[in-house]
């Protein structure tokens, strides 16, 4: 378990999944996450469920890139939109960035939100994350139907916040 200043990061177990999936299936999420495929069951992801005063309120996840030239982690997040506004999205990336950072000795971390999802990346933003240039029609829509623009935004552990 990580211990964030709001937050705990614990490591996700079958009975988180429901409550994430009820949170995944709220319209703010799944027009950005779409439908769960495999419930945080990817072998190349550590999933961790983000967990505020005992209750389930999302999901943030850490992929590696292990090649010694190119070493990094990704970081991707969501959290129920009942309580968007209140720094627990901040607290959880802050949190997992710091242990990828001293646990895990990663020196860059790259995260890839929607480039119009101005709240994620005013979030991300407050933790020390720069834009580093929108990657053109990256991601299929959720709804499978078209592509939209993502924003490639990275942090050098010297600049975690």
């Amino acid at each position: 378990m990580l211990e964030g200043a709001v937050v705990q990061l614990v490591p996700l177990t079958p009975e988180h999944l429901p409550e994430l999936r009820r949170i995944r299936a709220t319209p703010e999420v799944r027009a950005r996450w779409g439908e769960p495929a495999d419930d945080g069951t990817e072998d190349d992801v550590t999933c961790f469920a983000i967990v505020v005063g005992g209750a389930v309120r999302g999901m943030v996840q850490y992929g590696e890139e292990d090649d010694p030239d190119y070493r990094h982690a990704s970081i991707d997040i969501y959290v129920d939109p009942a309580v968007h506004g209140r720094g627990i999205g901040k607290d959880a990336v802050a949190t997992l960035a710091r242990h990828l950072v001293d646990d895990r000795d990663h020196h860059r971390i790259v995260i890839d939100p929607a480039a119009d999802n101005v709240a994620a990346i005013r979030c991300y933003e407050a933790v020390g994350f720069r834009p580093v240039g929108v990657l053109r029609r990256y991601e299929r829509d959720p709804d499978g139907k078209g592509w939209h623009d993502g924003l490639l935004m990275d942090l050098l552990s010297t600049e975690l916040k």
